[in-house]
Protein backbone atom coordinates (compact mmCIF):
# COMPACT_ATOMS: atom_id res chain seq x y z
CA UNK A 1 0.00 0.00 0.00
CA UNK A 2 2.78 2.42 0.81
CA UNK A 3 4.30 1.96 -2.63
CA UNK A 4 0.94 2.50 -4.33
CA UNK A 5 0.34 5.74 -2.38
CA UNK A 6 3.76 7.08 -3.30
CA UNK A 7 3.12 6.27 -6.98
CA UNK A 8 -0.33 7.88 -6.82
CA UNK A 9 1.03 11.08 -5.23
CA UNK A 10 3.90 11.14 -7.74
CA UNK A 11 1.45 10.69 -10.65
CA UNK A 12 -0.86 13.44 -9.33
CA UNK A 13 2.03 15.90 -8.90
CA UNK A 14 3.32 15.06 -12.39
CA UNK A 15 -0.15 15.53 -13.92
CA UNK A 16 -0.56 18.93 -12.20
CA UNK A 17 2.91 20.07 -13.32
CA UNK A 18 2.29 19.00 -16.93
CA UNK A 19 -1.13 20.70 -16.92
CA UNK A 20 0.37 23.94 -15.59
CA UNK A 21 3.21 23.81 -18.12
CA UNK A 22 0.89 23.41 -21.13
CA UNK A 23 -1.68 25.93 -19.87
CA UNK A 24 0.85 28.79 -19.80
CA UNK A 25 0.61 31.20 -22.74
CA UNK A 26 2.94 33.82 -24.11
CA UNK A 27 0.88 36.92 -23.23
CA UNK A 28 3.62 39.52 -23.20
CA UNK A 29 1.20 42.32 -24.11
CA UNK A 30 -1.07 41.39 -21.21
CA UNK A 31 1.89 41.34 -18.84
CA UNK A 32 2.87 44.82 -20.04
CA UNK A 33 -0.63 46.08 -19.20
CA UNK A 34 -0.37 44.94 -15.57
CA UNK A 35 -0.32 48.02 -13.37
CA UNK A 36 -1.53 50.26 -16.21
CA UNK A 37 -5.18 51.18 -16.19
CA UNK A 38 -6.92 51.34 -19.55
CA UNK A 39 -8.34 54.68 -18.47
CA UNK A 40 -4.87 56.19 -18.18
CA UNK A 41 -3.02 57.69 -21.17
CA UNK A 42 -0.08 55.78 -22.56
CA UNK A 43 1.85 59.06 -22.78
CA UNK A 44 1.69 62.70 -21.69
CA UNK A 45 3.42 65.55 -23.53
CA UNK A 46 3.70 69.12 -22.28
CA UNK A 47 4.52 72.41 -24.02
CA UNK A 48 4.07 71.04 -27.54
CA UNK A 49 5.35 73.02 -30.52
CA UNK A 50 4.90 70.62 -33.45
CA UNK A 51 5.75 71.67 -37.01
CA UNK A 52 4.47 69.57 -39.92
CA UNK A 53 6.51 69.98 -43.10
CA UNK A 54 6.08 68.64 -46.61
CA UNK A 55 8.76 69.00 -49.28
CA UNK A 56 10.70 71.41 -47.08
CA UNK A 57 7.72 73.73 -46.52
CA UNK A 58 5.94 74.23 -43.22
CA UNK A 59 2.32 73.12 -43.68
CA UNK A 60 1.09 73.40 -40.08
CA UNK A 61 2.20 74.42 -36.59
CA UNK A 62 0.44 72.97 -33.55
CA UNK A 63 1.01 74.58 -30.15
CA UNK A 64 -0.55 73.17 -26.98
CA UNK A 65 0.26 73.16 -23.27
CA UNK A 66 -0.62 69.48 -22.87
CA UNK A 67 -1.43 66.34 -24.88
CA UNK A 68 -2.66 63.00 -23.54
CA UNK A 69 -2.02 60.02 -25.83
CA UNK A 70 -4.59 57.22 -25.63
CA UNK A 71 -3.07 55.01 -28.34
CA UNK A 72 -3.58 52.04 -25.98
CA UNK A 73 -7.35 52.12 -26.56
CA UNK A 74 -9.33 50.08 -29.04
CA UNK A 75 -10.33 53.39 -30.71
CA UNK A 76 -7.10 55.42 -30.25
CA UNK A 77 -7.10 59.19 -29.85
CA UNK A 78 -5.04 62.13 -28.63
CA UNK A 79 -6.62 64.63 -26.25
CA UNK A 80 -5.65 68.27 -25.73
CA UNK A 81 -7.39 69.17 -22.42
CA UNK A 82 -5.86 72.66 -22.24
CA UNK A 83 -6.62 73.60 -25.84
CA UNK A 84 -4.71 74.12 -29.05
CA UNK A 85 -3.46 76.86 -31.34
CA UNK A 86 -3.13 75.50 -34.88
CA UNK A 87 -1.78 77.46 -37.83
CA UNK A 88 -2.32 75.96 -41.29
CA UNK A 89 -0.29 77.30 -44.22
CA UNK A 90 -1.43 77.00 -47.81
CA UNK A 91 -0.17 78.95 -50.83
CA UNK A 92 1.51 81.56 -48.65
CA UNK A 93 -1.62 82.16 -46.56
CA UNK A 94 -2.25 81.24 -42.94
CA UNK A 95 -5.48 80.08 -41.30
CA UNK A 96 -5.48 80.04 -37.49
CA UNK A 97 -7.62 77.71 -35.39
CA UNK A 98 -7.90 78.15 -31.61
CA UNK A 99 -9.96 76.10 -29.17
CA UNK A 100 -10.01 75.45 -25.42
CA UNK A 101 -10.23 71.67 -25.92
CA UNK A 102 -9.54 69.23 -28.77
CA UNK A 103 -9.46 65.51 -29.58
CA UNK A 104 -7.82 63.92 -32.62
CA UNK A 105 -9.21 60.48 -33.52
CA UNK A 106 -6.41 58.54 -35.18
CA UNK A 107 -8.45 55.92 -37.09
CA UNK A 108 -10.93 58.34 -38.67
CA UNK A 109 -8.70 61.42 -39.05
CA UNK A 110 -11.41 63.52 -37.41
CA UNK A 111 -10.47 66.46 -35.16
CA UNK A 112 -13.10 67.54 -32.64
CA UNK A 113 -12.57 71.15 -31.51
CA UNK A 114 -14.64 72.31 -28.52
CA UNK A 115 -15.22 75.35 -26.33
CA UNK A 116 -14.50 78.85 -27.62
CA UNK A 117 -13.50 77.70 -31.10
CA UNK A 118 -12.24 80.50 -33.33
CA UNK A 119 -11.06 80.17 -36.93
CA UNK A 120 -9.42 83.19 -38.62
CA UNK A 121 -8.55 83.47 -42.30
CA UNK A 122 -6.09 85.81 -44.08
CA UNK A 123 -9.10 87.68 -45.52
CA UNK A 124 -10.09 88.59 -41.92
CA UNK A 125 -13.11 86.27 -41.95
CA UNK A 126 -13.64 84.78 -38.49
CA UNK A 127 -15.78 81.88 -37.38
CA UNK A 128 -16.86 81.54 -33.73
CA UNK A 129 -18.33 78.20 -32.63
CA UNK A 130 -19.03 76.04 -29.59
CA UNK A 131 -17.84 72.95 -31.45
CA UNK A 132 -16.27 72.39 -34.85
CA UNK A 133 -15.07 69.27 -36.62
CA UNK A 134 -12.23 69.03 -39.13
CA UNK A 135 -12.08 65.99 -41.39
CA UNK A 136 -8.40 65.66 -42.31
CA UNK A 137 -9.05 63.19 -45.12
CA UNK A 138 -11.72 65.27 -46.89
CA UNK A 139 -10.21 68.60 -45.71
CA UNK A 140 -13.60 69.90 -44.56
CA UNK A 141 -14.69 71.95 -41.53
CA UNK A 142 -18.25 71.47 -40.28
CA UNK A 143 -20.62 71.71 -37.32
CA UNK A 144 -24.30 71.45 -36.53
CA UNK A 145 -24.05 73.72 -33.48
CA UNK A 146 -24.67 77.50 -33.21
CA UNK A 147 -22.04 79.69 -34.90
CA UNK A 148 -21.25 83.30 -35.67
CA UNK A 149 -19.44 83.99 -38.94
CA UNK A 150 -17.96 87.43 -39.47
CA UNK A 151 -16.88 88.55 -42.93
CA UNK A 152 -15.79 92.01 -44.11
CA UNK A 153 -19.40 92.84 -44.99
CA UNK A 154 -21.59 90.77 -42.65
CA UNK A 155 -22.02 89.11 -39.29
CA UNK A 156 -24.08 85.95 -39.81
CA UNK A 157 -25.59 83.86 -37.03
CA UNK A 158 -26.82 80.36 -37.68
CA UNK A 159 -26.98 76.75 -36.62
CA UNK A 160 -24.49 74.75 -38.64
CA UNK A 161 -21.56 75.52 -40.90
CA UNK A 162 -19.72 73.80 -43.75
CA UNK A 163 -16.59 74.81 -45.63
CA UNK A 164 -13.43 73.52 -47.27
CA UNK A 165 -10.12 74.14 -45.52
CA UNK A 166 -9.45 77.38 -47.44
CA UNK A 167 -12.93 78.84 -46.69
CA UNK A 168 -13.68 79.32 -50.41
CA UNK A 169 -17.04 77.55 -50.13
CA UNK A 170 -18.15 78.66 -46.65
CA UNK A 171 -21.85 78.16 -45.97
CA UNK A 172 -23.83 79.06 -42.84
CA UNK A 173 -26.74 76.68 -42.33
CA UNK A 174 -30.09 77.56 -40.74
CA UNK A 175 -29.36 81.30 -40.82
CA UNK A 176 -30.93 83.08 -37.84
CA UNK A 177 -29.81 86.58 -38.67
CA UNK A 178 -27.51 88.74 -40.77
CA UNK A 179 -26.08 92.11 -39.76
CA UNK A 180 -24.47 94.14 -42.51
CA UNK A 181 -21.38 96.02 -41.41
CA UNK A 182 -20.92 99.51 -42.85
CA UNK A 183 -17.45 100.93 -43.58
CA UNK A 184 -18.73 104.50 -42.94
CA UNK A 185 -18.71 104.16 -39.15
Amino acid sequence: MIITSKHSIKNIVTAIAVTMFFSCKNNFKEVQKIGMSENEPIGVAENINFKHTDSGKVKAILISPKMLNYANREFPYREFPEGINLEIFEKGKKNTIISDYAIIYDKTGLIDLQDNVRVSTPEKDTLFAEQLYYDQKKELLFTNRPITFRTKQDIIKGVGFDTDKSFTNAEVLEVEGIITVSDNQ
